[in-house]
């Protein structure tokens, strides 16, 4: 195991000055000004001409136009700003524009509902929202809102500044995720972070200034945001997004069409994918290799993909918190069943769930920690010390993952120490979808867990008491989904809901999560 070491990180310090979006763009809009940054493509169908492209001049100059935009609007530096927007050029320009600008970006999802929104703006402090004209809600009181006529003033004005002179530890934007509390709390992270990535560069994907990189996610994901953008125009390499119609069927032909050299994913898409295209007839000679997070990588996928692609999938495992750090690459060989090794320069270790900070030998199961000198790690939670101060032990970030090392350094995942789910790609805190579907006046009591159907595919389960078991009418589960579709966002809906006269509870009355799977049968 002579890739970890207890020291902290060991990788390459940040400059102490240091701003997330002109690293990201500033040199290759002198060295390479003409170089295409950003394909957005919204009709796969169409011509690739018809596709809108952005070169690195281009993007760097309206970045800085859209971050005059804000500082003239009287937008403060350290100003939070939730994006409610799709895959659009106008989403990258108004991210990086703002971290320009030296405010906070929020990225939030396109699936959230209203409820989910106001939230995010009055925990965060929001003092602006910034929305497309198909997903705008009404903004609270205070709440500045900016659509695509103000975007477009900005990018097409005359005023353009030099990026914010920050600090590398200043915030640069705010994320959120699954809380224990049952609520999502918000994941600060500094302009340091996209240094922070380099490890990724080799020890994940063997990047290259001459890469194309497709990925698949939506780009309120953190996932996206790095892999997608990131760490793309860090290297110089062209990033492509799509912003039509999600079907599986349209991710070969978007390799195909923009010779991807790279593409991003979750497991559950790649699936898709080679359930519903007949790979043989696209040509995907311009692949290299494909990338993988989010989920665990099932042994049986990764040999289904090789064998219908001839290509190599490199898995890489992480959080919201400190983003990927653990991965195979073209350097690290792919072991099957694991996502791979710490990368060059992080300090991971295995520690014991019953306290301590020595690491364990390897062989032993215990619980992932990052040191907290890695500059990827977050800056801490939003107004949330109680929940910041149950992960850190001394000097180690614990985010809840079960893990050991083998004896060849390769990390083997034994599941999450608490009860958060993952489905899909997405984080979901149990607690959150029982405190909705609580308030339903059929519901008794309610418990919520993942539950596996096949190898590599979990879905959301609710245990339902009804109030009045006897009344046929409350065992129905159609009224209780869409009651939770009208106040979830979709990720977060259980897909069943199982009726039952009890849960299990322990003896100091908390459900006894690990026997919910025990209670459900296939429908």
């Amino acid at each position: 195991m002579g890739s970890i070491k207890h020291n902290g990180y060991s990788g390459e310090r940040p400059p102490a000055r240091f701003n997330m979006a002109r690293y990201c763009l500033s040199r290759s809009a002198i060295e390479t000004p003409e170089k295409v940054a950003l394909i957005v493509v919204s009709d796969v169908a169409a011509p690739v001409y018809l596709a809108e492209y952005w070169t690195y001049a281009q993007m760097d100059k309206a970045v800085r136009r859209v971050a005059a935009g804000l500082l003239l609007l009287g937008i403060e530096p350290g100003a939070r700003i939730t994006i409610r927007m799709g895959n659009t050029s106008d989403y990258v320009l108004l991210f990086f524009g703002a971290i320009a600008a030296g405010c906070v970006p929020l990225p939030s999802s396109t699936q959230l509902t209203k409820s989910e929104v106001y939230f995010l703006i009055s925990d965060s402090g929001s003092s602006v929202i910034a929305m497309s004209e198909d997903l705008a809600i009404t903004p609270p009181p205070n709440v500045l809102a900016l659509g695509y006529n103000d975007i477009m003033l900005f990018k097409n004005g005359d005023e353009t500044v030099d990026y914010a002179d920050t600090d590398a530890s200043d915030p640069a934007f705010l994320v959120y995720t699954s809380g224990t509390t049952g609520t999502p709390k918000g994941v600060l992270h500094a302009h340091r972070s996209a240094w922070g990535r380099r490890p990724m560069y080799n020890g994940w994907y063997e990047i290259k200034p001459g890469d194309v990189i497709l990925h698949a996610g939506a780009f309120n994901w953190t996932y996206t945001i790095g892999v997608g953008i990131t760490d793309p125009w860090a290297n110089g390499a062209t990033a492509v997004l799509y912003n039509g119609p999600r079907e599986a069927t349209v991710w070969p032909l978007l390799i195909e069409k923009f010779h991807a050299s790279l593409f991003a994913a979750v497991p559950s898409l790649y699936r898709q994918i080679l359930k519903y295209n007949k790979i043989s007839n696209f040509d995907l000679s311009s692949l290299r290799h494909g990338l993988t997070a989010g989920e665990a990588l099932s042994v049986s996928l990764l040999k289904e993909w090789r064998m219908a692609t001839g290509r190599e999938l490199y898995e890489a495992f992480g959080m919201s918190e400190c983003s990927t750090y653990i991965s195979s690459s073209p350097s690290i060989t792919v072991r099957p069943g694991s996502p791979g090794k710490p990368q060059p320069g992080r300090c991971i270790v295995v520690l014991p769930l019953e306290g301590g900070e020595e690491p364990l030998p390897p062989c032993k199961t215990g619980l992932l920690a990052v040191h907290r000198s890695d500059p990827g790690l977050m800056l801490g939670y939003w107004k949330r010390p109680e929940e910041e101060a149950l992960v850190y032990r001394g000097e180690w970030f614990i985010g809840g993952d079960l893990v050991q090392f083998d004896s060849d350094g390769y990390v083997i995942y034994r599941g999450r120490n608490d009860d958060v789910m993952n489905v899909m790609g997405y984080r979901v805190s149990p607690l959150e979808v029982e405190h909705c579907l609580s308030q339903h006046s059929a519901v008794s009591e309610v418990a919520v867990t993942d539950i596996l159907v096949h190898e590599g595919v979990s879905i959301i389960v609710a245990f339902v008491v009804p109030h009045n078991p006897n009344n046929p009418g409350v065992m129905d589960a159609a009224p209780l989904l869409a009651y939770a579709h009208r106040h979830l966002a979709d990720y977060k809906c259980p897909r069943e809901i199982i009726f039952t006269g009890s849960l299990p509870h322990t003896t100091n009355g908390k459900v006894r999560r690990c026997d919910l799977p025990l209670m459900w049968r296939p429908s």
